[in-house]
């Protein structure tokens, strides 16, 4: 099993705005569910923190295999969330494992 977890800081000029930004991003993930073969899980959080350092919103999936997660990357529910998230982020973090693999 692969884990993909990406996170992101959002453009906002104000805190309502960086709210709505995190729930679109949470809602657009989230429809998802379901709709990509071989992603087994989906997890989106978004930051109550609020520290300086701290990404806004998290992303945790989980695939059967390499192949399922490079096939997520260009399925055409995740471009169409890409394609409405377009702009929104200032930074983005990415980290895949295998998952006890020991590594």
């Amino acid at each position: 099993m692969i884990r993909h977890i990406v996170m992101w800081r959002l453009r906002a000029a104000n805190p309502e705005e960086k709210r709505a930004a995190c729930e679109l991003v949470k809602r657009s993930f989230e429809s998802l569910r379901g709709q990509i073969p071989g992603m087994m899980h989906l997890e989106i959080g978004i930051d109550r923190s609020h520290v300086d350092y701290a990404c806004d919103v998290v992303l945790m999936s989980e695939f059967e295999s390499v192949a399922a997660l490079e096939a997520y990357g260009t399925h055409p529910e995740h471009l169409r969330v890409r394609n409405e998230l377009q702009g929104l982020r200032t930074a983005r973090h990415q980290v895949d494992y295998a998952v006890g693999d020991g590594s």
